[in-house]
């Protein structure tokens, strides 16, 4: 068996190949061609075992060597840190690192969604940035309207509210700011509309999405971002596991007889704290 440890960056990976002895076989810098990292692992002519760290860019990477039968671990970035700690830190030596841990059975890994769970999930993710944004619009015609006095309309006008900026007792400059500001309010909440046409067919044929909806405050939108974010109940020890990774549960940093509560823990999934927040 040979272990590889993958440093991979936006444009380019380095490879570090070791053997059950930790004795080094191959190390390489590719670019992030397919062919070329496919002839990289093929040209050793032995079973393989891969780990990459879990940056935003592992989708690809894993689906390409799943395909072909090299077994990928995702590492968890914040544990593998405290874990793999180094004064000298590059390319080389990160991938060497990371085989070294494979090797080891060390590696501290994180949830791989994968399939259409993963391309789903990605689309609610998309849905709560475009929210963000229409709120946001929404919050700077407010700001406008409040140095003239004027009252913000309620949320049920929004969408007419293009006809009334003409009324408004603004300098020119202004209404075009408000102007600008419902337009994209208007374009985001189309789109919001027409993510949702999209992504509901999918999940409504999901029977614990359906069951999810039965629960008060659950919608069609916040059912399906709790089962995608959550993916696979079963990948949780216990309720209490799944409380701790929907930052439900606060941390605490006790030493001596000094003991302090964060509630503001950022471990776990803020989607899903969202979601459950929301509901």
């Amino acid at each position: 068996m040979l272990y590889t440890g993958i440093d991979l960056h936006k444009d380019n990976c380095f490879l570090t190949t070791i053997d059950e002895a930790a004795n080094i076989v191959c190390q390489e810098k590719l670019h992030n061609d397919e062919a070329e990292i496919l002839n990289y692992f093929f040209i050793q002519g032995h079973s393989h075992k891969a780990v990459v760290e879990s940056t935003s860019n592992w989708y690809w990477l894993s689906d390409l060597l799943s395909d072909h039968g090299i077994e990928l671990s995702l590492a968890h970035a914040k544990y593998l840190k405290a874990i793999a700690y180094a004064k000298v830190k590059t390319d080389k030596v990160d991938s060497l690192t990371l085989s070294k841990l494979l090797r080891m059975n060390m590696i501290p890994e994180a949830h791989k969604t994968t399939g259409n769970n993963r391309n789903c999930r990605d689309l609610t993710r998309a849905r709560l940035t475009l929210t963000q944004k229409s709120t946001s619009c929404i919050n700077n015609i407010d700001r406008i309207l409040e140095k003239f006095n004027i009252p913000t309309p309620p949320s049920s006008e929004f969408v007419t509210l293009g006809s009334k900026i003409p009324l408004f007792e603004l300098p020119d400059l202004y209404k075009y700011q408000i102007k600008c500001f419902h337009e994209q309010y208007q374009l985001i909440e189309r789109q919001i509309n027409d993510l949702e046409k999209m992504i509901e067919p999918v999940l409504i044929q999901n029977e614990d999405i359906r069951r999810l909806r039965t629960i008060p405050g659950l919608g069609k939108i916040l059912s399906s971002a709790v089962y995608l974010e959550i993916d696979n109940i079963d990948r949780f020890a216990n309720e209490r596991k799944l409380f701790s990774y929907s930052r439900l549960v606060p941390g605490a940093e006790n030493s001596n007889r000094k003991k302090r509560n964060k509630s503001g823990n950022k471990d776990g999934n803020k989607y899903l704290k969202l979601a459950l927040t929301e509901a």
